[in-house]
């Protein structure tokens, strides 16, 4: 399914603050188990903003959440890796 050309801005910018602000946590929580350096964070965001910013299309959405799925630590998330739970997750942020 096509993102209407009037709706991609606001839902890239909602994909955004959702997904860094689950980057961050997880950043926060793991910094010392997995040795991330703020460098290694920063070049995240910008593969986010990257990825995010190439989203055209609902399935777009959903293989971003694929490459994604280690930020989704809460059991409500799961169906996210599904089409239909993408767009529930989109509808989600929409509010």
């Amino acid at each position: 399914m096509k993102i209407l050309s009037e709706n991609k801005q606001r839902i890239h910018e909602l994909l955004i603050t959702d997904i860094q602000r689950r980057l961050f946590k997880q950043y926060n929580t793991r910094k010392e188990e997995w040795n991330i350096s703020d460098e290694d964070y920063d070049v995240q965001q910008t593969l986010l903003y990257d990825r995010v910013y190439k989203c055209n299309t609902l399935n777009d959405v959903n293989e971003l959440l694929l490459d994604y799925t280690d930020v989704f630590d809460d059991y409500d998330s799961i169906n996210v890796f599904t089409l239909d739970g993408t767009m529930n997750y989109i509808f989600k942020l929409l509010r």
